[in-house]
């Protein structure tokens, strides 16, 4: 199983309650794991990655064992630890402002 935690504003609009908990058949990338987490939770179709082109939305970030995953390759494996389920998959909603 591999553990998402999302936003609290993601968490709203989806009514989910803490961590989410995702099976994924095949590889496990940052793709799949987004798709799995749409396909299970339709409400957050477009927030996370553009309707069209799939890509991340602005002030959207991606993080798994300490380290920003934003803007590396969608197809690229996960960490072992998170593939264990030993870590979690953390989407970020970035902050912006002065």
């Amino acid at each position: 199983m591999i553990r998402v935690v999302l936003p609290a504003h993601l968490r709203m609009l989806a009514r989910i309650d803490g961590e989410v908990e995702l099976a994924i058949d095949g590889a496990v990338t940052q793709r799949t794991v987004l798709d799995a987490l749409e396909a299970t939770y339709p409400a957050l179709r477009g927030t996370i990655r553009d309707h069209e082109t799939k890509r991340r939305r602005p002030y959207i970030r991606f993080f798994a064992c300490q380290e920003d995953l934003s803007h590396e390759p969608p197809d690229l494996p996960l960490p072992a630890p998170v593939l264990a389920g030993a870590e979690p998959y953390l989407i970020v909603g970035a902050m912006a402002g002065g």
